[in-house]
């Protein structure tokens, strides 16, 4: 197994709903917002080479929306999908499956492109299956008010409609060396696959944890359908990770990767910190 970041660009959220009930004089030092109170974040998606499969887990926020849609959460940097696999020698019609930890508009985007003339949607991975698992599916297509806005018809419809998409058991593993972590508290059924790479076990933390800035426990985004249920997971995964030296992968962290934890006085928090590619 080989394992690749896949950086698909930057955009924007208000600060306060990333942080909850934590004060700005407190998450602004490590997050600095711009004067419409918006901080930058990391859409940051992870390739699985594994024999003859290339697993890309999310896939950004993708380019279809329109200019107003995008002038909500200003879209920047330089990184796009397609630049990043290029990077590693791969295009798009390499990609064999596509495990999207759940269907939030920024981790699932990319799955669904215009055609040339721009009058059909159909799914950017034309050669890969599309992984959700059946509750959090349902959860999406039939999305409650406060969620409406980030589940999108156009990113999430048109993969059921081409044939390509199936659903996985969360119990098993996916491929050999790569477990999935179910949780309930951002969302239903969110899944985090942790993966046994190189002597390390490597977490993909989605939207659980998005930023190193979010790994005390009280700093649960207003985003999150059941906050006490985040903080329990995230409490139960950073005890586990830190005894055990795990590997956290980040999507959404602007600057880091990586990082390792430790137990200190005031709680878990950030060991250290480094790049997928130095494990």
């Amino acid at each position: 197994m080989q394992l690749y970041s896949i950086n698909t660009g930057h955009f924007k959220l208000d600060g306060g709903a990333m942080f909850g009930v934590v004060p700005k004089s407190i998450w602004n030092r490590s997050n600095p917002a711009d004067e419409n109170n918006m901080c930058s974040w990391a859409m940051r998606c992870l390739l699985i080479q594994d024999g003859k499969r290339l697993i890309l887990v999310d896939n950004g926020m993708g380019d279809k929306q329109d200019a107003k849609f995008f002038g909500y959460y200003y879209l920047h940097g330089d990184d796009t999908l397609e630049k990043s696999l290029a990077k590693y020698g791969f295009g798009m019609d390499d990609i064999t499956d596509v495990f999207l930890t759940h269907l939030h508009f920024d981790h699932c985007g990319g799955s669904i492109k215009y055609n040339s003339d721009r009058t059909k949607l159909e799914p950017a991975f034309k050669n890969a299956t599309y992984w959700s698992n059946e509750k959090h599916w349902e959860w999406a297509v039939n999305p409650n008010p406060r969620e409406k806005a980030s589940f999108l018809k156009e990113n999430i419809l048109p993969i059921q409609e081409s044939g390509q998409l199936k659903f996985v058991d969360v119990s098993k593993e996916f491929i050999p060396g790569f477990s999935i972590n179910e949780v309930n508290g951002h969302t239903e059924a969110m899944m985090l696959p942790v993966l046994s790479y190189k002597n390390t076990t490597v977490a993909y933390m989605a939207d659980l944890i998005p930023s190193t800035g979010h790994i005390p426990l009280p700093y649960v985004m207003g985003y999150d359908v059941r906050p006490l249920n985040t903080l329990k997971e995230k409490e139960a995964l950073l005890k586990q990770a830190a005894q055990n030296n795990w590997a956290l992968f980040f999507e959404h962290d602007p600057a880091m990767e990586c990082c390792s934890l430790e137990q200190t006085e005031r709680g878990i928090r950030l060991k250290e910190h480094f790049s997928l590619e130095s494990i």
